[in-house]
C-alpha cells in the first residue's frame, strides 16, 4: 500500500526516481529501473509480452510531470477501447487518489499536485496526430508502438518540446514485434539505422535511441506461471516467438517490406476519379471469415487506386451484393459505371441450396444494375509479385480509409515452403481481395466506350449526334462484355 503522500512536498523541488516511486508506491522490476534509469532521448521498452511495458510508460509519464512544475506529458494507444483498457485502467486502479489534484474523465486528463498534467489520448486515424498540433509536452509515450506509422511518431517528434530551462524533453514506445509499424521500429532500435520511408535518413543518430528488451521471463509474477507460459507456447509460431521470446527477426521475412501509409496511401477526398474513369470491384468470398471487397479505378496517369472498402462477416451472397450495390455510388450518389467484378474462384464451386455462392452474389449485383461476378486471376505468386511491383513503382494507391488493408498487408509474410509467395493465414482476407484486383484488373488502356463512340461519330446536329453515340457506345460495350460461361448464366440470359 502507498505511503500517505505529503502534498506540499511535491511543490518544493523534484524528487529522485527512487523518492518517487517509494512515495507513489512503485515498485519496479529490474527490467523496468532499466528503462527508467536510461538517459536516451528515445527509449524503447520490451519485445515479449508480459514484462510490465505499459505500467513502466505509465509511471514514467507521472515521473516526468513531476520533474518541473507547470508541465504537459501525454500517453498514447492507437485507439480508445486500448487506451481505457490498459493505460487508464492501470491510472485508476494503481495510483493513489491523494497524489494528484483531479482527473477530468471527460477530457481524460489528470492534474497533479504541482500543476503539471497527463494527458491519456488516442490516434485511431493516421491523420489525428494533428489534433496535437500547437501542443508541447516535456514527455511524450506510445504503448503498443509497432501499432503506430513512421508518419505519425515523426509528427509527434515535433511535440515534443519544454521551454523550462533546463528540462530534458524524451520520448519512448512499449510493445511487441509485428503490426503495421515492424519495419520501422525494428530499424530505428533493434538495427540502429535509419527506417525505411524516412525523409533525411541521414539526420538519424544511433546515440538518440536505446532499446531495453524484456520477455516474461523479466517479470517475476509471470516468470513462473507454467499456464500463461503455456498459453503463449501455443500460439502460431510466428506469435509464439515474438510473444514469448520478443523475437524482432520473426517478421524479417515480411512480404511488403516497402510498403509505407505515407507513401502508398492517399487521403479519401483528394481520391478524384472522373465519370469514365475504369472501375472495377475484386472480392474475396467468405462467411465465418469476412467477405473483404474493394472497388479499384485506373487514373488517367496509368496509377490504380484502390479507392473503396468494405469487409464483414456472416453475410449471404444475397446480402453482400445488396451492401456492394448500396456502396456503389460516387460523390453525387449516382450508380458508377462498374466494368468488372472479380470474385474468388472458390465461390464458383461453393453451392446453398440450389445455386453456387457465385450465381446466388450474381443475382444479386444484376438486380442492382452491375455486371455478375467472374472468377478472378487466383495467380498467388503472381499476384503478390505484381502488387510488390506496383508499390515499388509508385503505381498502386490506397484510399486511406480503407484501414483493413493498410492494417494487414505489412503483416504478411513470406511462405518458409515457397518465398515467392505470401504464408496463408487467419486474416488475410483483405490482402486476398486486393490481389484478385490488381491481377484480374480489366487492361488500364482500353478507353471508355464513350470514348471510343465519340471517335465515330461525325454527326455535327446535337440530335443526330446524341443517337448515334448511344449506338456505338452500345456496340463497344457489347464488343468488350466479358463471355459469362453458360452455367453461370441465369434463367433467361
Amino acid at each position: 500500500m502507498a505511503r500517505k503522500v505529503d502534498k506540499s512536498a511535491t511543490k518544493k523541488r523534484a524528487w529522485t526516481f527512487t523518492e518517487f516511486a517509494k512515495r507513489v508506491g512503485y515498485a519496479p522490476f529490474a527490467r523496468q529501473r532499466e528503462f527508467h534509469d536510461s538517459r536516451a532521448k528515445y527509449r524503447l521498452f520490451g519485445g515479449a509480452a508480459g514484462p510490465g511495458k505499459t505500467k513502466a510508460l505509465l509511471y514514467e509519464a507521472i515521473y516526468q510531470a513531476h520533474l518541473h512544475p507547470g508541465v504537459d506529458t501525454l500517453l498514447m494507444r492507437r485507439t480508445f477501447p486500448e487506451l481505457e483498457a490498459s493505460l487508464i485502467t492501470y491510472f485508476r486502479r494503481d495510483v493513489p487518489r491523494e497524489f494528484y489534484e483531479k482527473y477530468n474523465e471527460t477530457k481524460h486528463v489528470v492534474t497533479w499536485l504541482n500543476g503539471s498534467t497527463t494527458r491519456f489520448a488516442y490516434c485511431d486515424s493516421e491523420s489525428d496526430v494533428y489534433r496535437y498540433q500547437g501542443s508541447e509536452y516535456l514527455f511524450i509515450g506510445v504503448d503498443e508502438l509497432t501499432h503506430f506509422t513512421l508518419k505519425q511518431w515523426q509528427f509527434l517528434t515535433s511535440r515534443n518540446r519544454c521551454r523550462i530551462k533546463g528540462s530534458k524533453p524524451c520520448m519512448a514506445g512499449a510493445t511487441n514485434p509485428g503490426n503495421i509499424g515492424h519495419a520501422w521500429v525494428k530499424a530505428l532500435w533493434v538495427d540502429r539505422a535509419p527506417a525505411p520511408g524516412m525523409d533525411r535518413p541521414d539526420q538519424y543518430d544511433a546515440d538518440d535511441y536505446e532499446f531495453i528488451h524484456a520477455t516474461i521471463r523479466d517479470n517475476p509474477l509471470f516468470k513462473d506461471d507454467d499456464a500463461y507460459k503455456k498459453t503463449l507456447g501455443q500460439l502460431p509460431e510466428a506469435l509464439r516467438r515474438a510473444f514469448l521470446d520478443g523475437e524482432w527477426d520473426v517478421y524479417a521475412g515480411q512480404y511488403f517490406d516497402i510498403f509505407a501509409p505515407s507513401r502508398h496511401t492517399v487521403r479519401a477526398e483528394q481520391v478524384q476519379l472522373d465519370p469514365w474513369t475504369p472501375r472495377w470491384i475484386s472480392i474475396d468470398w467468405g462467411f465465418e471469415h469476412p467477405s473483404a471487397v474493394y472497388w479499384h479505378a485506373t487514373r488517367a496517369d496509368g496509377v490504380v487506386v484502390t479507392y473503396r472498402e468494405f469487409v464483414q462477416n456472416r453475410l449471404s451472397p444475397r446480402m453482400l451484393a445488396a451492401a456492394i450495390a448500396e456502396r456503389s455510388v460516387d460523390r453525387l450518389g449516382r450508380t458508377e459505371r462498374i466494368r468488372d467484378v472479380f470474385l474468388s474462384p472458390d465461390a464458383f464451386a461453393q453451392r446453398t441450396a440450389d445455386a453456387s455462392i457465385a450465381e446466388q452474389l450474381g443475382d444479386g449485383l444484376a438486380a442492382a444494375g452491375l455486371p455478375r461476378a467472374t472468377p478472378a486471376d487466383n495467380d498467388r505468386v503472381g499476384g503478390w509479385m505484381l502488387m510488390y511491383q506496383a508499390l515499388e513503382a509508385d503505381h498502386w494507391l490506397i484510399a486511406d480509409h480503407c484501414v483493413r488493408l493498410i492494417e494487414n498487408l505489412p503483416t504478411l509474410v513470406r511462405d518458409p515452403a515457397n518465398v515467392e509467395d505470401a504464408l496463408k493465414c487467419d486474416g488475410d482476407d483483405p490482402a486476398d481481395a486486393a490481389r484478385y484486383g490488381l491481377k484480374s484488373a480489366p487492361d488500364p488502356g482500353r478507353a471508355p466506350a464513350e470514348v471510343v463512340a465519340a471517335g465515330r461519330v461525325t454527326a455535327v446536329d446535337p440530335t443526330s449526334r446524341a443517337i448515334w453515340m448511344r449506338k456505338f457506345a452500345g456496340e463497344e460495350e457489347r464488343r468488350v462484355a466479358p463471355v459469362v460461361p453458360r452455367r453461370w448464366r441465369p434463367r433467361g440470359w
